[in-house]
Formats: C-alpha cells, structure tokens, sequence
C-alpha cells in the first residue's frame, strides 16, 4: 500500500492537470491568436502547458525546502525535457501519419527547418549554459536569475523575429465553426462513461467559462480569456502540490535515510526507497507533461506542425530556464543560499549532462531527413514514424538507465562515473559566489 497510494495520488495529479489544460489550450490560443505559426507554439502554448513545471519546483522548494526541494526541481524539469522532446514529437508523428488531417491523407509530418534550428540550437544552448551555471554544491539567487534572462532573451527574439501571421480572423472562424459542431455532437457510450470518470462534470472548465454568448466574443475578438488561464493555473498549482506530496510519499523508504517512510491517516508507509529527483524524472515529469502532449496532438492534427514541435522544444526551454530559475531566484532571496548533498550535486549534474547529450541526438534525429519546401516557400523536413519510433526508444532506454543506476547495475555505475568525469572537466560558473 506504501507504494500504491502516492501511484494514485500521482494518476489523479494526471487527470486534473489533463482536464485543466483544456482550459489552458483554449485561453492560450484565443490570447495568441495574432502570432505567426510557430511562435505561438513556442511561447504562449509553451508557457502555459509548462505552468505545472513551475508549480511543482515553487512548491517543492517552498514545502520540502532546500536540497529535496531543488532535487525534485530538478528531476520534474529534467524528465518533462526528454518527455517533451522524446515522446511528444513521437505521439504526434504516430497520431497523424497514416490519417486524414485537413482532408488530406498525411505520409509525412513536415516540420519547418527554421523553427528547428531556432528552438532546438536555443535549447541545447539553454541546457549547457545550465551545466555550467549549476555545477556546485551551492546555489544562489544570481544563478536563478541568469536562468530567467536567458528566458526573456529568447521570448524577445521569438517576438521580434516574428513574422505576420497570414491568417485573417475570417480565415480562422471556420476552425471555431468546426469546434462548435463536435461539442455538439454526441459523445459515444464509452466517451460518456470516460467523461464522467475522469471528473469531467467538475473539471472540464470550458463547460464553466465558455459559453454560446462567449464564442460570439471570440469571433468578433472582444472576449478576455485570461479569465479561464488564471482558473486553469489555479487548478494546476493545486494538482501540483499534491504531486509533490506523492513524491515524496513514492520515495521514502529504507534506504531514503532521511525520508525512511510517511505517514497517512495514522498509519505508518514506505515507498520504492529511491532519491526524491529521480522519483520525480519518471513521475513528476510525466504528470507535468499532460498539458505540453495534448497541445501538441491537437496542433498536429489540426494540421499545425510547427506549432506541435514549438510547443514541445519552447516548453522544454521555459521549463530549464524559468520553471527552474525562478523557484530558485525566489527561494534563495528569502531563504539565503541553498546547501545541497556532495551525492545530490553529483547525481544533479550527471542528469543534466546526460540530458544534454540525449537533446543533441534528438536533434539530430529531428534535422536530418528528406527535405521539403511548403507552399509559402519555407524549407521543411519530413519527419516519419521511423523517427518516432527512435524517439520512443531512446526515452525507454533513458528511463531503463534511471532504474538500472538506481539499482546499482555495474555497467551504468561505469556509465555515470565518465559523465561525472566529463562533468569535472567543464568550467564552473555556479561555483564563483
């Protein structure tokens, strides 16, 4: 039971964070309505769909404090960032190819070589300015606040590079024409039952905020959705901590000296035993990522592709820059310097790093291809499920090595201990105080 109840609690953490990006999704697509394809994807859609990231190192810092606090930071930012750029470009490869999209059947997903090369260079650049910045056993509020310039960099470039959008809000009502008859359309017995078990009935807010006399708003772009984020973000913070909770319930255990168990309702429980930041890179990171996935699946079946991979690679960015830096800036202001375990830094930093690798392959995986030119002339590059299947792959041996080194296997010790090795040979910008 020790095990199965924060696996629960993290399951329903799922549900509600799913059923409140809904919110998310419609708010943050009617807010940016005016931004050219791609840029949306990567900066409305990506911070709004990240908010769970922020949510949970804020209240993992602030509840757990200090260096348990920073770990699941750490573990939640790091695991979102390889669900993000592993499985969510995957899925929505697997969810369109094959299919009718647009009244076209689709062979290939074509991805703009420029978004590629904007938010995934921006992002590996994000990721070792992070080894650099965060390679110590102290922590200050500088380092969260060079994380967060970096992130007001890139949202600046996004938005001064932008071009046009070409779509008219004439062009767009259609799509809000289009969303009207599903809604009502009628929902399948098993669509029924699923809705109503998931919590639908209390939790689908676009039931409670969009009305028929709202959808006339958006069409005539009078409507104020910052109504419904503000309420999505509300629900999420709350998931969030629960989350957290659940964490840190999985791992406690016997050989968690400091968490050797919790306790509920007046009984005594232990979890897997495993370090809070590791819990948290298969977990937490999978809990958070619900809002980033469903985005990116609607994009991409709505034809957007840019827009599904912006998504996936400009939340990965939010999430090392500001859903990291800015827990930390704020903890360390009021709190003083944060004081982490030599094993911590050490099990910190070799994530990072092997995230910094794994980005690079995937990358490379996204870039290289059969090139394309689109209608209006930009450059493409196909994407098919041969690379969503190595995508897939390389999350699983990702995990299977988060599991393996947590069960001491020799060869991942091996493994760990030349990435420490590489880790000692980089610069240590975080060690100046």
């Amino acid at each position: 039971m020790g095990i199965v109840i924060p696996l629960v609690l993290i399951f329903l953490t799922c549900l509600v964070i799913w059923r409140a990006c809904d919110g998310f999704e419609i708010a943050s697509e009617y807010i940016g309505r005016n931004l050219s394809e791609g840029v949306r994807g990567g900066t409305i859609n990506a911070i709004s769909s990240s908010i769970p990231e922020l949510f949970t190192t804020l209240i993992a810092l602030f509840v757990l404090s200090d260096r348990d606090g920073f770990s699941i930071g750490i573990g939640t930012t790091a695991g979102s960032a390889l669900f993000n750029g592993m499985i969510i470009p995957a899925v929505c490869i697997l969810s369109v190819v094959g299919f009718v999209v647009m009244g076209v059947r689709v062979t290939s997903v074509n991805v703009s070589t420029r978004v590629l090369l904007r938010d995934g260079l921006s992002l590996i650049l994000c990721e070792f300015i992070l080894i650099l910045l965060i390679n110590g056993e102290q922590l200050h509020w500088w380092q969260g606040l060079i994380l967060m310039l970096m992130y007001g960099a890139y949202l600046v470039y996004m938005l001064t590079t932008m071009k046009p959008s070409e779509l008219s809000s004439n062009d767009e009502q259609p799509d809000d024409d289009d969303e009207e008859q599903e809604e009502d359309a009628p929902r399948s017995l098993f669509a029924t039952l699923f809705y109503w078990v998931s919590g639908g009935p209390l939790l689908d807010l676009e039931r409670w905020f969009v009305k028929d006399h709202h959808r006339e708003q958006m069409k005539q772009e009078t409507w104020n959705g910052w109504g419904l984020l503000l309420t999505s973000t509300g629900v999420i913070a709350v998931a969030c901590w629960a989350l957290v909770l659940a964490c840190e319930w999985l791992g406690s255990g016997p050989a968690n000296l400091e968490n050797p168990s919790y306790e509920l309702f007046g009984q005594t429980f232990q979890g897997l035993g495993m370090p809070a930041m590791f819990v948290a890179v298969i977990f937490a990171s999978m809990a958070t990522s619900v809002p980033d996935t469903v985005m990116s699946i609607r994009d991409a079946r709505d034809g957007d592709y840019d827009d599904a991979v912006a998504n996936a690679l400009g939340s990965n960015i939010f999430d090392i820059c500001f859903a990291l830096g800015f827990p930390l800036f704020l903890f360390t202001l009021v709190h003083g310097p944060i004081q982490m375990e030599p094993e911590i830094a050490a099990q910190s930093g070799e994530l990072r790093l092997f995230l910094f690798i794994l980005t690079i392959i995937g990358f490379l995986i996204y870039y290289i291809g059969k090139r394309g030119v689109a209608a209006d002339g930009t450059q493409t590059v196909e994407m098919k499920r041969g690379k969503a299947f190595a995508l897939l792959a390389m999350y699983t041996l990702f995990v299977l090595y988060i599991i393996a080194h947590e069960q001491e296997v020799a060869f991942v010790h091996q493994i760990s201990d030349r990435l420490q090795s590489l880790l000692q040979r980089l610069p240590a910008i975080g060690a100046i105080t």
